[in-house]
């Protein structure tokens, strides 16, 4: 079984400021970023005491990130052993693309009068996920993937879905763990990214819809087929 470890040194080392300065959702966002960025994989066990620490925030507040968390089916607490990072299932994934349609597809149905700065958004994304590609970072990659979503809900301009979004795009990472190979699985997508860009850009919404419902389709037929193969012992990516 994971336990957290390496990803902890990564977090800036804030002493009590963070504490003072912030709530107990300000943690839960800062543990919710690094879910998106591939650093806490399911089944990862969460020290209270590390991260308090490295975090400089006392164990209640730590708990009630936590119990944030659990609530956002990104963490679960196991009695007498811990809190670990949940494991999604098939169920989850069908209903995370059900939410992704209602969100995303929407975004762009009216992204008409989206202003200018979020449609740049959704084009750093795809740029972001260039870079990664050409350094060979397939993990970076699927982050830059992620915030390419974000961006792409983003043009709805409600602060509301910007937070539903955050929470699907962080469980939607823990089931991108099913696929042990991450270059074969993200590299595709990266060009659809830039197509959907391209159709956005060039103020081609419904043809920038239709292409994401496509892509939502094939993404979600792989995932099922990942766990539909795990759950039968066969090899994900094979």
């Amino acid at each position: 079984m994971a336990v957290a470890g390496d990803w902890i040194d990564g977090i800036p080392d804030v002493g009590e400021g963070l504490e003072r300065s912030s709530t107990a959702e300000r943690v839960a966002d800062r543990l919710r970023e690094y879910v998106i960025k591939g650093a806490l994989p399911p089944g990862t066990r969460l020290s209270e005491e590390k991260i308090g620490r490295r975090l400089g925030v006392s164990r209640n507040t730590l708990r009630e990130a936590f119990r944030l968390l659990g609530h956002e089916r990104l963490l679960v607490h196991e009695f007498n052993r811990g809190v670990f990072v949940a494991h999604p299932g098939l169920a989850d994934v069908v209903d995370l693309f059900r939410v992704r349609r209602s969100l995303e597809l929407a975004a762009l149905r009216g992204a008409a009068g989206a202003p200018p700065a979020a449609v740049d958004a959704v084009g750093a994304a795809v740029a972001a996920g260039t870079a990664a590609y050409d350094r060979g970072d397939w993990w970076g990659l699927g982050t830059a993937n992620m915030h390419f979503h974000q961006a792409v809900a983003g043009l709805s301009g409600s602060p509301r879905i910007d937070e539903i979004m955050r929470q699907i795009l962080a469980e939607l990472r823990l089931v991108f763990h099913v696929m042990a190979d991450p270059h074969t699985y993200h590299v595709p997508y990266l060009e659809l990214n830039r197509s959907i860009y391209e159709e956005l850009a060039a103020g081609r919404p419904a043809a920038a819809e239709a292409r994401l419902a496509d892509y939502l389709d094939t993404a979600e037929k792989q995932l099922v087929q990942a766990f539909t193969d795990r759950e039968a012992g066969r090899d994900p990516d094979s």
